[in-house]
């Protein structure tokens, strides 16, 4: 038996080479809840059962675990088999890449702003202080040193990006198609690449310093052509 593990911040159907061969080598396979992963697996051409019964560990069965529930999988794995009893394996289908979490603090900023009373009503405006505040107590976090605070506070601070960008993506009168976190994250995007030819391009820096005086010009000019 295998417990195949599939990430719910991936693309349903995006599966590794593995997942696909256990599916398509399984004499059944199952799962215990249906959801946008399963459908794309039956959209491949396989079959999947929905049962709540766990399969017996012997059993030639690929078994579809929540999406994203590894210690699921694993627990699941550790009550069906024991001592020399069947062999289970857990099949990593999908999974995160490096910054995917940021897509969950996304979900629960525009879960907030639909169903919380107090988040539905903040502006730009009302939201301005916590911006400082956060800014503050992010900069006392590090230069107390210590890295769990500021790990803390860092993710105090990123809400309130993300929490701005949830009120920018509804628009305006003067702006109604607005933006959103990922303008957000396109915008920082290319100016990183832009400021440092060094790396992105065919700029010659390659002190701190001459980085630093490339990053200033660039800066100086990009504000001159908005003037």
């Amino acid at each position: 038996m295998r417990i195949l593990v599939v990430s719910p911040r991936v693309a349903p159907g995006v599966l590794t080479l593995e997942a696909w061969d256990a599916l398509r080598g399984a004499a059944r396979v199952l799962s215990a809840e249906d959801g946008p992963h399963v459908q794309a697996i039956r959209a491949a051409g396989i079959d999947v059962a929905i049962a709540s019964d766990r399969p017996d560990a012997g059993d030639d069965v690929v078994w579809v675990a929540p999406p994203g529930d590894l210690q699921w999988a694993r627990d699941v794995a550790d009550s069906l088999v024991g001592g020399d009893g069947a062999p289970v394996e857990v099949v990593l289908g999908s999974y995160d890449l490096p910054g995917a979490r940021l897509l969950d603090l996304v979900d629960v900023m525009g879960r907030l702003r639909r169903e919380c009373p107090w988040t539905k009503l903040q502006t730009h405006e009302s939201l301005a202080p916590y911006v400082l505040e956060e800014a503050k107590e992010t900069f006392d976090a590090l230069e107390s040193g210590d890295t769990a605070h500021l790990r803390e506070e860092l993710g105090d601070l990123l809400m309130q990006v993300v929490f701005h960008a949830a009120v920018a993506a509804e628009g305006t009168p003067d702006d109604p198609h607005g933006w959103d976190v990922d303008d957000v994250a396109a915008d920082i995007t290319a100016k990183l690449i832009r400021r440092n030819p060094h790396v992105f391009a065919d700029g010659d820096a390659t002190t701190p310093e001459e980085v630093d005086a490339t990053w200033q010009r660039i800066k100086a000019a990009e504000k001159g052509e908005r003037r």
